[in-house]
């Protein structure tokens, strides 16, 4: 039984950071493909970044240069490093995971498995 759970939200002032964790529990290391979306309320869900099951990282254009993300496969955790947050960075994050190789352009609804999310609040 495969969970994702994500961790690391919270409140933040505007030009700060914030490192989100997504523990993937139930699946060997690197069977997989993960990725971060958000949602901001009112609107659509949306693809931040991701990792391929070939360690290959893509972004939106909208966090590229100030959003990192990477995998720790000793601990089967992905992470979410975000510098400079502005206010519409405000979401609920979450991280979601299929056994695809490829996972760019990959719609939220459309992995295996996908977490609860966790609160970013930028003020």
């Amino acid at each position: 039984h495969v969970q994702l759970v994500e961790s690391g939200g919270g409140p933040v002032q505007a030009g700060g950071s914030l490192k989100l964790s997504c523990v993937v529990t139930g699946a060997p290391y690197n069977s997989y493909s993960i990725a971060w979306f958000h949602q901001a309320p009112g609107k659509e869900r949306e693809g931040l970044a991701s990792i391929d099951r070939d360690g290959t990282t893509s972004y939106a254009d909208s966090v590229k240069g100030r959003f990192t993300v990477s995998m720790d496969y000793a601990k089967n955790t992905l992470y979410l490093q975000m510098n400079t947050l502005k206010p519409e960075d405000t979401a609920m994050y979450h991280c979601a995971a299929d056994p695809r190789f490829y996972c760019r352009g990959v719609r939220f609804d459309d992995y295996n498995y996908r977490g609860q999310g966790t609160q970013v609040t930028v003020s």
